[in-house]
């Protein structure tokens, strides 16, 4: 059916309307979940729609789109219901086809399992798009559409071009000549050949090709006339990827899903894979609720990444939905990355190793043509020079700075890595102390020279650097500590006549500069590039040949558990940009900085020795009860004094700890301050529930929910704000 025959459902009483209205729609509308609307509404329609059907109803004073979720039951339960106290749908959207049962029961567990309503997560994952238009609006916008959909290649190609469109045409590019395989990857490929339930992990060095793996998979499935749900963790990534598949599977619609495209963009896209159109899906973290009516394969590129579980709203993990959903249709899995991880290694080690045995482990640590990964050198800060009293010390060791400009000499490049952007995270006054604190949160402004302002990364407030200390009028107001923007300018200074470039969010933030620098990049315009993780995972850079990381010791002794993984994980990939052309692997170095040279996982590094790494933080979570041994949740609350959001959990902690008790096994930890404990004039604070058994826990936070509810108006005149739950935290 076009698009553009969508329409609406008809009055009683117009020309032409459908019966009298005497049938019970349940429907599911967005609703947060202390609104207590957790499951689906009942309306009046003429007709028993399809689950999955489109429609707009009325919820108080406004008219808004919701998702007919169940069929009626029908039968002595219709007489029995008083269908005279139901309010109508307003419209039904008949033009879509009905969102699938897959789709449904996928929203469905996700809402359950991340303890949020059923409505605000059907409704969240769909197009903003889609839930802002009536049908009349509908009507006309999708006539537009119908040859983005369904028309040919040149009609996309045209459409694409005049639009600035994320969609690739079919037939937009050539073919590409397959690579040989390594033997690594055609055993991989061999396995796959034959997927079995069982999710794989595709553990492969960075380098190793684990994307030639993917898209000879994809391939596979496409021949088999199914759909490949690809996704990445950040949209800085997407483009190169999708430039990639576009050139491999020349004639294939290629779509991408991600925040960048506009809202036109990301229903056209999304409208193409509901409806079939789309052959390969190329997505960020909420392309994993895509309607794919033929997937047939998903793949989960750097499943190690952060950047997978949403950190506000419904706290959902993408990578994790990824399984379940691969599960749930009954199709493969692909988990990639060079540093899985703990809790899918965790998931691929045999029983026999201490692992569940619940993924296929695929192994593939050697390099792409004989590729060897960069000589780890690590420098000991403790025996560097001091610097002359007054002044910080150099922001490289004289032997780093010596191998860089040998490489400038060669006409090779170098990447410097620090993860903190500004010029420097704080101002400092000599005579009274006074430090560049923000008034509205419990953080540092950070000093930017480029606009000569202070920005707190944190609640976005910014001003103008004061020309005097603010407490005592002394002019000799000094940063304190080095970011991206001053370690950009001090390398300049000390690499004369070598081209410095930076790339970090603060350079990259308009449309179109990430792929101005990384272009500048790979054309050889830069001698030593200063960024932030963003350059640190996924680039193909051909000419860099040293990676040095320039103040990582932060992580060793951070209180959150996951802290050392993640920087595992982020030098790991960082000394991957290293050496990844064959011809100048032999002398690429990998240069680590630091206060705390023998440290265990320096040492790992050293080795590329992850499966050490892994089992020695294995080994620690084990004993401190940590995940992947042990099911954690947190509940958040937020209030306008700390006692308010304390006083909140306390509350909350005793009208629960009964059930805790009767299920045994679970532990509710007091409620403390989070790690910055006010942010934009709201403080915040946190209790933390860990149990043996993730079913157990689960169990309690269903019970939970309706007596916390209950609590929350009580407390709101008290001073709460906010309350809600994280399960599987990325931190405590």
């Amino acid at each position: 059916m076009p698009l553009s025959e969508i329409g609406r459902q008809a009055p009683p009483g117009e020309p032409g309307a459908a019966p009298r209205a005497t049938c019970r729609v349940p429907v599911v509308v967005e609703a947060p979940q202390h609104s207590g609307l957790t499951g689906p509404l009942d309306y009046l329609g003429e007709q028993a729609w399809p689950p999955g059907t489109l429609v707009r109803v009325p919820l108080g004073k406004r008219v808004v789109t919701g998702v007919v979720w169940s069929a009626p039951a029908g039968g002595d339960d219709e007489v029995a219901f008083d269908l005279g106290r139901l309010k109508p749908l307003t419209e039904v959207l008949t033009g879509l086809p009905p969102l699938p049962a897959a789709w449904r029961q996928l929203v469905a567990f996700a809402a359950t399992y991340y303890q949020r309503s059923l409505g605000e997560m059907a409704l969240m994952v769909l197009p903003p798009e889609l839930r802002q238009l009536d049908a009349e609006q509908w009507a006309r916008r999708l006539k537009r559409l119908d040859k983005a959909v369904a028309g040919s290649s040149a009609e996309l190609a045209a459409l694409a071009a005049h639009a600035g469109d994320e969609t690739v045409a079919a037939g937009a590019v050539g073919p590409e000549a397959l690579p040989t395989l390594t033997a690594q990857q055609a055993d991989a490929l061999t396995e796959l050949a034959t997927p079995g339930p069982k999710p794989y992990l595709l553990w492969g060095s960075t380098g190793s090709g684990k994307t030639e793996v993917y898209l000879r998979q994809a391939q596979r499935t496409l021949d088999a006339g199914r759909q490949v749900l690809m996704m990445v963790p950040e949209i800085n990534l997407t483009p190169q990827l999708e430039a990639r598949v576009a050139r491999r599977f020349a004639g294939r619609q290629i779509v991408s899903l991600h925040s960048g495209l506009t809202p036109a963009q990301r229903l056209r896209n999304w409208l193409m894979a509901h409806y079939g159109h789309a052959d390969i899906v190329l997505g960020t973290r909420l392309s994993v609720f895509t309607p794919l009516p033929r997937l047939g394969l998903i793949v989960v590129d750097e499943e190690h990444d952060p950047s997978y579980k949403q950190q506000d709203g419904a706290r959902y993990s993408a990578r994790d939905l990824a399984v379940y959903r691969a599960h749930l249709e009954k199709v493969p899995v692909i988990l990639g990355s060079a540093t899985p991880s703990l809790e899918s290694w965790f998931n691929a080690l045999p029983p026999a190793e201490g692992g569940t045995g619940r993924y296929v482990r695929l192994a593939m640590p050697a390099r792409v043509g004989d590729g060897i990964m960069p000589t780890v050198r690590v420098l000991d800060q403790s025996k560097a020079p001091k610097g002359v009293a007054g002044r910080e010390p150099p922001p490289l060791a004289r032997e780093l700075l010596e191998a860089i400009t040998q490489r400038v000499e060669r006409g090779e490049q170098s990447l410097v890595l620090l993860n903190r952007r500004g010029y420097a995270p704080v101002l400092h006054c000599s005579d009274c102390g006074w430090k560049s604190g923000c008034p509205h949160c419990s953080a540092w402004r950070v000093f930017h020279k480029v606009d000569r302002s202070l920005r707190c990364h944190h609640c976005g407030f910014t001003e103008r650097v004061p020309r005097a200390c603010p407490d005592c009028g002394n002019t000799d107001i000094a940063p304190v500590g080095r970011g991206t923007e001053r370690l950009e300018e001090q390398l300049a200074e000390v690499l004369p006549g070598a081209r410095v470039g930076r790339i970090d969010a603060d350079v990259t933030r308009h449309k179109g500069a990430l792929e101005a620098q990384l272009a500048s990049v790979h054309a050889g315009e830069v001698d030593v590039l200063v960024g932030t993780q963003m350059v640190a995972k996924g680039h193909d850079f051909r000419r860099i040949t040293l990676v040095a990381a320039v103040n990582p010791d932060a992580a060793l002794f951070a209180s959150d558990f996951r802290a050392a993984e993640r920087q595992f994980a982020l030098l790991l990939q960082a000394a991957g940009r290293a050496g990844r052309d064959a011809g100048v692997a032999g002398h690429s170095e990998m240069w680590v900085q630091t206060w705390h040279p023998t440290h265990a996982l320096y040492q790992a590094l050293r080795r590329y020795d992850y499966a050490d790494f892994a089992r020695q933080q294995l080994k620690e979570r084990e004993m401190a009860g940590l995940p992947p041994y042990a099911s954690l949740a947190m509940l958040r609350a937020e209030g306008k004094t700390q006692e308010a959001a304390q006083a909140f959990l306390v509350e909350a902690v005793q009208a629960v700890q009964h059930l805790a008790d009767e299920l045994g096994g679970i532990t509710l930890y007091p409620a403390v301050p989070t790690p910055i404990q006010r942010v934009a004039n709201v403080e915040r604070a946190q209790l933390m529930i860990e149990s043996r058994q993730r079913v157990a826990l689960q169990r309690l936070l269903g019970a939970a929910q309706p007596l916390w509810l209950a609590l929350a108006p009580q407390h709101r005149r008290s001073g709460l704000i906010r309350w809600a739950v994280d399960v599987d935290p990325l931190s405590i």
